[in-house]
């Protein structure tokens, strides 16, 4: 047994985070914004690779709400989101007042299933409730389905919003994920492939749109020399101060994504052969994930009658963190009103499946220790 805790993610700094924090406090940078702001989003720009403009800003959250806010989104209106995913994708609709509409997962990504997508959009046009946008995420760094999700938005003239908050550095067919929507998000939360320690981004693809996102992030405050506001704001943007720690982590980007695609492999080859365990992996060559967490599902009836829950708790026993995989929306008491459209697929990973430790920062004797626990599990 380890003596010390093994978590599921922890933050994992790079060394030249504290340097760019320390430049902020010489230089008495400590407001919402500065140079580190400015060169963290140059950063992320450049890192994307795409003509799009970013947003620095306190939380994923925070991007989506004004992501929503920027395509219109109002009392009233109905917006499609995935349902197996964090609450965070689906409680910035509320914030505005809005409907969520659930959708199921398809069961190679784990993300929005396209065929449900479309029986949504027709059901809810041909009730006179066209949605006013789709929320799609990429789940545990796995692109979702981009050509499908996207033909059906472009086919209905509805807008994406793309949630990679635990996808950044993963592409689809070589672009990288932030990059797809209309307007997309990122989240640099602490447990995330890189930390700000709370923060996120909006990425959008005019200049225009990042600045009315960055007006609205600081309160809405209008050009005057006094303080006048004409619309509501809020208090979203980025402190240079985390921008700094923001800035430190996108040198060691890159590494910390192979670290965690080492873990990945390292999942892999341990399973290989205890019947009964399937790692979620890319389907095809298509998709390349960061894999931020590594997951597996567990088929009770092959594995010796081991399942998901009893994995967890033998691990948890020995001071290994581990998690069921993301409780679907439309299971969760707070959203049992809403509509849903799908089969089982979000319910069933739900049921079976369980996040493993796959911080970027674990060491050889932490992946021994996770090694010995999960064998004693299933008697390997």
């Amino acid at each position: 047994m380890s003596n010390s805790k093994i978590w599921l993610s922890s933050p994992h700094m790079g060394g030249n985070e504290q340097k760019y924090v320390q430049e902020a406090f010489d230089t008495n940078w400590v407001a919402p914004l500065g140079p580190n702001v400015s060169g963290f989003e140059q950063d992320l720009e450049n890192y994307l690779g795409e003509a799009v403009h970013v947003g620095a800003l306190s939380s994923g959250t925070a991007a989506l709400h004004l992501a929503l806010i920027l395509l219109g989104v109002k009392n009233g209106d109905e917006v499609i989101c995935q349902s197996m995913t964090f609450s965070a994708s689906a409680n910035p609709i509320v914030y505005l007042g809005a409907t969520p509409i659930f959708i199921d997962s398809e069961p190679e990504t784990w993300n929005m299933c396209p065929v449900a997508l479309e029986q949504a959009i027709q059901d809810r046009i041909a009730k006179g409730k066209k949605p006013k946008a789709i929320i799609g995420v990429h789940l545990y760094g796995m692109a979702f389905k981009v050509d499908e999700i996207t033909a059906i938005a472009d086919k209905y003239e509805i807008p994406l919003v793309e949630d990679s908050a635990e996808a950044l550095g993963s592409t689809y067919k070589g672009r990288k994920c932030g990059t797809f929507g209309n307007l997309s998000i990122l989240s640099f939360n602490g447990n995330k492939i890189i930390t700000t320690s709370g923060g996120g981004a909006i990425v959008t693809k005019t200049l225009e749109q990042k600045n009315k996102a960055v007006f609205l992030s600081t309160q809405a405050r209008d050009n005057a020399p006094h303080y006048q506001h004409s619309e509501i704001g809020y208090n979203y943007r980025m402190s240079n101060i985390c921008a700094g720690i923001g800035r430190g982590q996108m040198e060691v980007l890159d590494q910390h994504i192979a670290l965690r695609r080492a873990m990945h492999r390292f999942y892999v080859d341990l399973f290989k052969n205890i019947p009964g365990v399937t790692v979620f992996s890319e389907p095809n060559s298509d998709y390349f994930s960061n894999h931020w967490l590594s997951c597996v599902v567990i088929d009770t009836t092959k594995a010796n009658g081991v399942t998901s829950e009893m994995m967890r708790l033998a691990l948890e026993k020995v001071n290994i963190e581990c998690r069921p995989l993301w409780k679907p929306m439309h299971l969760q008491p707070v959203f049992s009103d809403c509509l849903y459209f799908g089969h089982t697929v979000a319910e069933n990973l739900f049921t079976n499946g369980l996040c493993l430790p796959s911080g970027s920062n674990l060491s050889e004797n932490d992946r021994n220790s996770i090694s010995n626990a999960i064998q004693s599990v299933f008697r390997v």
